[in-house]
């Protein structure tokens, strides 16, 4: 694994193999960490492995306080733009990152800008972040009928209620960094979607400011849980007392290595996140002459197909999800990875 510390700001950036095209999250806070970047970078690995795409991941951290952060960003900006420009490295913002501020770097990132179309009420990179999660818990578990909850409600979260209610679901509870909301009888996509629009992650806050817990969102007695606050936010400790069908990714590595052991134990299905998170790189690289329809149909039945292959190991669908993505890897890379994409 390569890190590239930066001399212009208090930043890096990882790539997961040497000398690879490499692709993934920044983030940006007072201290970003190391090993959670290397833990994203290599989720994203196993990604590209798993639809044969001999690509890298990548991951950086820009380390400032808020009133350092716009200078950071920027000379972060400034620092990589050739080597994004010349296509061997490719970085999204992520939490604590506007995407505006990115700006620079998108005008000369070699990926498609396809990603960027309207799908709806959507650029369509956000409506494949949320595709992706959706069409996973449809294959193990099946939507109709199923109560929802949605813990780390993001920007694609709209959107996945909208897929959710098309498959006959009901989300019964979100959570964001700012706290929970829920509504057995369900919530409705159309009115979140404005109160998200307006307030962000404070959405979830009453007219007086306050909010219910975030991990309530645990709590809800919901048949399928969307996990993805952040890097191991179900827990052990979590799973001990998670009684839901099954759990599924919407954002990378949103459970330790105990909690899946826990709850395989449980019989709780649970989804690998280097699939369920896969929808935008179809955006990314589109086929010759592929439209936004096309590119939907393709990122669902390739996961949708990778899903199924996997499932067939008779170590389950985890590690069989990995098995998978370390054959390809071996079949044109000769780097040994050490430690599977799990939170520690």
């Amino acid at each position: 694994m390569g890190l590239r510390k930066l001399s212009s700001t208090n930043a890096f950036v990882v790539t997961d193999l040497i000398d690879v095209p490499s692709f993934g999250i920044v983030r940006s806070a007072k201290k970003i960490l190391q090993g959670g970047a290397k833990d994203l970078a290599r989720s994203m690995t196993y990604t590209f492995a798993s639809f044969d795409m001999q690509r890298g991941g990548a991951s950086g951290g820009i380390n400032a306080t808020p009133d350092e952060k716009e200078e950071a960003i920027e000379n972060f900006v400034s620092e990589l733009g050739d080597d994004v420009g010349s296509g061997s490295l490719g970085l999204d913002a992520g939490k604590g990152i506007a995407p505006s501020s990115f700006a620079k770097l998108v005008e000369v990132d070699a990926r498609s800008a396809m990603r960027f179309s309207e799908q709806g009420a959507d650029q369509l990179g956000t409506y494949l972040t949320a595709l992706g999660p959706i069409v996973v818990a449809e294959q193990l578990s099946g939507l109709e009928d199923k109560t929802v909850s949605i813990e780390g409600f993001g920007s694609h979260g709209p959107a996945m209620m909208d897929l959710i209610a098309e498959r006959g679901g009901k989300v019964v509870s979100i959570s964001t960094l700012s706290g929970s909301i829920s509504n057995s009888d369900g919530l409705d996509a159309e009115e979140i979607r404005s109160q998200w629009d307006e307030g962000g992650i404070d959405f979830v806050k009453s007219s007086d400011g306050e909010a219910e817990p975030a991990w309530k969102v645990f709590q809800s007695g919901a048949d399928i849980l969307f996990a993805g606050s952040k890097m191991g936010a179900v827990s052990h400790v979590t799973a001990e007392k998670l009684q839901v069908q099954a759990l599924i990714p919407h954002q990378p590595i949103p459970f330790t290595a105990r909690a899946l052991a826990m709850l395989q134990r449980k019989g709780t299905v649970v989804a690998p996140d280097f699939l369920a998170v896969a929808g935008p790189i179809f955006a990314a690289w589109p086929k010759d002459n592929e439209t936004s329809s096309d590119v939907i149909a393709s990122a669902t039945s390739m996961i949708s197909d990778a899903l199924t292959e996997s499932s067939k190991h008779e170590d389950g669908l985890f590690l069989g999800a990995c098995y998978r993505a370390e054959s390809f890897l071996a079949s044109w890379h000769d780097t040994k990875l050490f430690g599977r994409p799990l939170a520690s």
